[in-house]
């Protein structure tokens, strides 16, 4: 578990690709807001965060499975993690930035990240 980073992670690279693709420019890991969202558009006020389905626990993905060794740790940790994210969310918004979050699966097909993004981003 020690060899899993926790910062620009692949997904993460491919978000922050088409971001830059789609002709927006942004800070990563930016430490002025709560959580250090792993993108953040300063101008448009928005916090993008890259989760993976497993550690953040994305419901009805199968990538989100539950170990079967050690359960009882596994299932304290990914919902302190949920909770953490819940209020690190919420606090940002309360700055009055609005917050995307992009799932690891979401990811799968590169044709569809920009339009996907550029439709999170619009609707914000």
């Amino acid at each position: 578990m020690s060899r899993i980073r926790s910062k620009n992670t692949k997904p993460e690279l491919l978000v922050r690709k088409a971001l830059w693709s789609l002709g927006y420019r942004y800070r990563i890991h930016y430490k002025e807001l709560p959580g250090k969202p792993d993108i953040a558009l300063t101008r448009l006020k928005i916090a993008i965060f890259v989760h993976g389905c497993f550690w953040h626990r994305h419901k009805n993905c199968i990538e989100a499975s539950k170990p079967k060794t050690n359960s009882e740790f596994w299932e304290n940790k990914i919902r302190m993690n949920i909770e953490r994210d819940k209020r690190n969310i919420s606090l940002i918004k309360d700055l009055g930035w609005k917050v995307i979050v992009v799932w690891e699966c979401e990811l799968k097909n590169d044709l569809d990240i920009n339009r996907k993004l550029l439709e999170r981003l619009i609707d914000e």
